[in-house]
C-alpha cells in the first residue's frame, strides 16, 4: 500500500515538474511572439499530452478538479481587485444585459447550430449550448494582464466572464434537468438564478469586508502581517461557502476581490502597503496556475472524439463566434447610451469571448452521467475551447491594435 502511494506521490510531482518546465519556456517564447501564455500554454498541452505522453491526468480526476477549481478561483479573485467602480458605473447596463440575456442569446444561437448539424435532440443541443455560453474569466483576465487594452473595455468583458458564471450555470443545469427526464420550469429557473447571484454577491461582500478589516492598520488588523495567506483564505473560502450552500461561488469569490480592491471607496481601512505585497504575490501564484491549468486542458484533448464530429465542430464553433457572439454583443451592448460605446470597441468584444475552464469542468461533471449525445457535446466542447484560445486570445493584440483600443503595447508587455 505505502509503495503504491509512493508512486502517485512521485507520478504528481514529475507531473508538475513537467507542467512548470515547459510553462516556463512557453511563456519565454510566448513574450518572443508577443502572444498571450495561455494560447501558447494550451497548444504545449497538446504536444505533452496526447501526442507525447508525458503528462496524461484524467479530467475527472480529483487532482484535476482541485487544480481548475482553485486556479479559476483565485484568478477570478485577482480580476476583481483590478476592477474599478467608476468603470462599472458607466458600463452597468452593458454588462447586467451580457451576463443575463446575453447568455440565452449565446446559448440559443448555438443549440440551434448544434441541433441541426448533429441531429442531436433540442434538449441535448441546448446543453451543449448552455455548456459553452458563458465567456471564460481563467482565460480573459490573463490575456488582459498581457495585452493592455482600453480600461472600460478590459473592465466590461472581465466583469461579464465573472457575471455570467451564474447565468451559464443555472442554465446548463436546466438543461441537464430537461435532459435527465425532468420538467422545465421558468419560475424555478428564475429563482435558482436571483438565488445564485444575489447570494454570491452578499458572501463575497462579507468576505471583501474581512479581508479588509483582517490585514488593517487599525486595532482590528491583527492578522496584517500574514496578509498573502488571509487574502488566499478569503479567495477560496468565499467559493467554498458559496458552492456549498448553492450560490455562485465564483461570484463570491470575484466580488471579494472587487470588494477589496475597492476599499478606498467603500471607505475600509486597509494597508496599501501590505496590498501591494498581495499584488506581487498574486502574479507568482496565479502565473504557476495558469500553467497548470491550460497545460493540463491542453494535455486532456481527445483527439478520436475530435476526429469522429470535426467538420460539425468546426462549424457549430464558427456559429458560436461569428454570429452568436457579434449578436449578443450589439443586441446587449448596443443600446446603452450611457457607456457611449464605439463601433470599434463593440467589434473588440466581439472577438474576445474565450471560452476554457468551466465549460471543461462542467463536461467532466456530466461525464458519468449517461448523457446521450455526451461524446459529440465533449467533442464540441473541446474544440471551441481550442478554437477561441488558440484564434481568439492569441489574436487579442493585433486585434486591439487594428481597432484602436490597445494601449501602448511595448511599454507594458514586459512588466507581466
Amino acid at each position: 500500500m505505502e509503495s503504491t502511494t509512493m508512486e502517485m506521490v512521485h507520478r504528481y510531482i514529475g507531473l508538475v515538474l513537467i507542467v512548470l518546465i515547459v510553462g516556463m519556456f512557453g511563456g519565454r517564447l510566448s513574450r518572443m511572439l508577443r502572444i498571450p501564455d495561455v494560447a501558447l500554454y494550451l497548444l504545449i498541452g497538446v504536444l505533452v499530452g496526447p501526442i507525447l505522453h508525458w503528462v496524461e491526468l484524467s479530467p475527472q480526476s480529483l487532482a484535476d478538479q482541485l487544480i481548475i477549481i482553485v486556479g479559476a478561483a483565485l484568478i477570478l479573485f485577482d480580476g476583481g481587485r483590478a476592477i474599478q467602480f467608476s468603470v462599472l458605473k458607466k458600463v452597468w447596463f452593458t454588462l447586467s444585459m451580457l451576463s443575463i440575456p446575453g447568455v440565452l442569446i449565446t446559448a440559443a444561437v448555438t443549440a440551434g447550430a448544434a441541433y441541426y448539424l448533429l441531429d442531436l435532440p433540442l434538449p441535448v443541443a441546448f446543453l451543449l449550448a448552455a455548456i459553452i455560453a458563458s465567456t471564460d474569466p481563467a482565460t480573459l483576465i490573463p490575456v488582459f494582464r498581457q495585452v493592455p487594452i482600453d480600461e472600460k473595455v478590459k473592465q466590461t468583458v472581465e466583469s461579464e466572464s465573472a457575471f455570467n458564471d451564474a447565468t451559464g450555470s443555472i442554465v446548463t443545469f436546466t438543461a441537464l434537468g430537461v435532459v435527465t427526464g425532468g420538467e422545465f420550469a421558468v419560475g424555478s429557473a428564475l429563482w435558482q438564478f436571483v438565488k445564485m447571484a444575489v447570494g454570491g454577491l452578499l458572501i463575497g461582500l462579507v468576505f471583501g469586508w474581512l479581508a479588509t478589516a483582517m490585514i488593517s492598520k487599525r486595532r482590528g488588523g491583527f492578522l496584517r502581517d500574514y496578509a498573502s495567506i488571509v487574502v488566499i483564505v478569503v479567495a477560496l473560502g468565499a467559493y467554498l461557502v458559496g458552492d456549498l450552500i448553492g450560490v455562485s461561488g465564483f461570484m463570491a469569490t470575484f466580488t471579494a476581490g472587487l470588494m477589496l480592491g475597492n476599499h478606498q471607496k467603500l471607505g475600509w481601512p486597509t494597508d496599501e502597503e501590505r496590498l501591494q505585497g498581495v499584488g506581487h504575490f498574486f502574479d507568482g501564484i496565479t502565473l504557476i496556475l495558469r500553467m497548470m491549468i491550460f497545460i493540463l486542458l491542453g494535455s486532456q484533448v481527445d483527439f478520436a472524439a475530435l476526429a469522429e464530429y470535426w467538420w460539425q465542430g468546426l462549424l457549430i464553433v464558427a456559429v458560436f463566434m461569428l454570429i452568436a457572439r457579434p449578436l449578443t454583443v450589439f443586441l446587449c451592448a448596443g443600446p446603452d447610451r450611457m457607456a457611449k460605446w464605439t463601433l470599434k470597441e463593440l467589434l473588440f468584444m466581439c472577438w474576445v469571448r474565450e471560452t476554457g475552464v468551466i465549460p471543461a469542468a462542467l463536461v467532466a461533471l456530466i461525464a458519468g452521467m449517461d448523457i446521450p449525445g455526451y461524446r459529440a457535446i465533449a467533442s464540441v466542447t473541446f474544440m471551441a475551447i481550442l478554437i477561441t484560445i488558440v484564434v481568439q486570445a492569441g489574436t487579442t493584440g493585433i486585434v486591439a491594435r487594428k481597432l484602436g483600443v490597445a494601449l501602448d503595447f511595448s511599454a507594458n508587455h514586459g512588466k507581466h
